[in-house]
Order: C-alpha cells, then sequence, then structure tokens
C-alpha cells in the first residue's frame, strides 16, 4: 500500500470526528491531531488532522512523512515547494488562502472536472475552515492555490 493509499484511508476512517464542545478546537480526537504538531486543546486543527492522518498512515507502512510537522496551513504551503502541484489528483493536500495570513487544508479524494472531492478536519456544513467535525466536502478547483503531492 502507497502512502497515499494509507494516508486516504486513515482519514476516511476518521469522518465523523466532532469538537466536544461544538465550536470549541477541542475534544479527544481532535486534541491527538493537535498534539501530532505539538499544540495543545483550542487551536485551528485542518492542517494538524492533515500531519496525523499523514505521520500515522507513514509510521504504519514504515515510509517517511513527507510533510513539515506544523499546524500552519501556508507555513506547510511555503516550507514544501518541492511537493506543490497545480494540477491535483487523489490523495494531495489542497491548500486555500485566504490572503490575511489564514488557510484552511484537506485532502483530495477524488476529482470530476472543476470539482475536487476532499476530506477535511475542522469544517461544517458550509466548508468554514473554522467548523467543528471531520467531513467530505466538494471545492471547485480554481478555488484552491495549490496541492502537496505526498509522492511521486
Amino acid at each position: 500500500m502507497t502512502l497515499i493509499q494509507k494516508t486516504l484511508e486513515i482519514a476516511t476512517a476518521q469522518i465523523g470526528v466532532e469538537e466536544i464542545p461544538r465550536n470549541s478546537n477541542s475534544g479527544p480526537e481532535v486534541e491527538i491531531y493537535l498534539r501530532s504538531v505539538g499544540l495543545s486543546k483550542g487551536y485551528a486543527w485542518c492542517m494538524a488532522f492533515v500531519y496525523w492522518c499523514t505521520q500515522k498512515a507513514a509510521l504504519q507502512i514504515d515510509a517517511k512523512n513527507p510533510l513539515k510537522k506544523t499546524a500552519g496551513v501556508l507555513d506547510q504551503y511555503n516550507s514544501r515547494p518541492l511537493l506543490v502541484k497545480k494540477t491535483p489528483q487523489p490523495g494531495d493536500v489542497f491548500i486555500l488562502d485566504f490572503n490575511n495570513g489564514t488557510g484552511h487544508a484537506g485532502f483530495v479524494e477524488k476529482i470530476a472536472g472543476n470539482t475536487i472531492y476532499t476530506i477535511e478536519g475542522n469544517t461544517n456544513d458550509s466548508g468554514s475552515r473554522e467548523g467543528y467535525k471531520v467531513a467530505r466536502r466538494k471545492r471547485d478547483v480554481k478555488t484552491i492555490k495549490g496541492f502537496l503531492r505526498l509522492q511521486n
């Protein structure tokens, strides 16, 4: 199994995890994601979720995690230029940039035309970056800054 396949398998198994209490950036699973990047409860956790899934997958298949240990979406993007791609593939990490120093990230599960189907942490039914759960979403490729390819 590849790193991408294992990472998507782990991310899929997390769908439905929610913050406790809602909108608190805390809860048993959320705090595990945050601890994986050295943070305690209360922080935005979309990139911590991405890092945790990838790190857990890497450990399970004895591979190297190509991601930086960070909860910062734009820090991740800017620190890994060799991983950056403009065209998505399943398993890529998508990066949104809100041009105010904040961003949002998650995994590309599949692509249909200009739509990517994703698995994201810290989202909600409207696709917010300050949500409360791990869920599947649909996003337009045109809204994405770039994609991080976990392996070539």
